[in-house]
């Protein structure tokens, strides 16, 4: 039954971007204010007493008819074959192998961070976003094929979110929209987090619907490409993955690895604390809270979790 909406997936999702890449802005973000503005004219309308069971039926058909084409979409992915099953090893974590792997990646984000563009404060920027997104269409192609056969369709689908003004204050730095096959991210980010943001996205855009797949997809598109700005961001990000899961076992060893941050790494570092505490609030404690719920409804665990994903490149790198 999954094969079938897996197949069918691939189908929607192609005529979904050749019919919406072209279309310069986020055609999904216009969809869901359209859809905003018939759900709240309908609202209005059910308060009066003449109308109120007619657009209350009219209410309940438009979530159902969304609710279903989201299932058909999207939602059946999140029951595939979990990756974690496709690798070879498939054993516990240990803090230990994460040190390991910290230790390989404050390197690797230390080289790297030191050929990248930087703007007048030193905060790295990027260059050329296209350049990106192209690299990471075509490391999608490269994927290993013990963990995808999906097809990779080539087609330049990235758009920056309508609601990044919004986004900025409720944690969510992208999403896929499953309606139009637009890979959605806040172009208002610091640019360290757009890289693998975009690549995370694709990782959706490709089929893998779980969070921490999608960004152990990202992971795989990025840490290999030869594009500076995207396996910069990737290899941020991984050592950035590892000290979470590693903070509650041993504190003082992250505390050591962010002392030996580079000049470079500790003032993008900052720049991204900086953006973070300038936007927190209820609204991103809201949109914490029902992202968590959203996840774990779908066989996920929560929004903060990072233990799949870690499990996943423990199993996957070798030490």
């Amino acid at each position: 039954m999954i094969s079938f909406f897996e197949c069918f997936f691939e189908v929607q999702k192609t005529v979904h971007q050749i019919v919406f890449s072209w279309i310069p802005f986020s055609f999904g973000d216009f969809l869901y204010i359209l859809l905003g503005v018939f759900l709240l004219y309908f609202i209005i309308k059910s308060f009066k007493k003449k109308s109120r069971n007619s657009f209350l039926i009219k209410i309940l058909a438009v979530i159902n008819i969304f609710y279903f084409l989201y299932q058909i979409f999207w939602g059946m992915l999140y029951f595939q074959t979990p990756i974690i099953k496709k690798l070879q090893s498939q054993k516990e974590p240990t803090v230990e192998k994460a040190k390991i792997l910290a230790l390989k990646y404050l390197n690797k984000c230390s080289a790297t961070r030191k050929l990248a563009t930087e703007d007048r404060n030193g905060i790295f920027i990027i260059k050329n976003l296209k350049a990106v997104q192209a690299e990471i269409l075509s490391q999608q192609t490269k994927l290993p094929n013990i963990i995808s056969n999906k097809k990779a369709p080539a087609i330049n689908s990235f758009k920056p979110s309508l609601f990044k003004n919004v986004m900025n204050f409720t944690g969510i730095l992208g999403y896929y929209n499953p309606f139009t096959a637009e890979a959605q991210f806040n172009s208002q980010l610091p640019n360290t987090l757009i890289p693998f943001t975009s690549a995370h996205e694709s990782s959706h855009q490709l089929g893998f619907a779980r969070e921490q797949e999608a960004n152990f997809v990202g992971y795989l598109i990025g840490i290999n490409s030869k594009n500076t700005e995207l396996r910069y961001s990737t290899e941020y990000f991984t050592l950035k993955s590892l000290l979470n899961y590693i903070a509650d076992e041993d504190p003082e060893f992250v505390k050591s690895v962010l002392k030996n941050y580079s000049p470079e790494m500790k003032r993008d570092r900052a720049y991204e604390k900086a953006f973070i505490l300038k936007h927190q609030g209820l609204l991103d404690d809201f949109f914490g809270f029902t992202n968590n719920l959203f996840l774990k409804s779908n066989q996920q665990e929560g929004s903060i979790t990072y233990s799949y994903f870690i499990d996943l490149l423990l199993n996957y790198e070798k030490v």
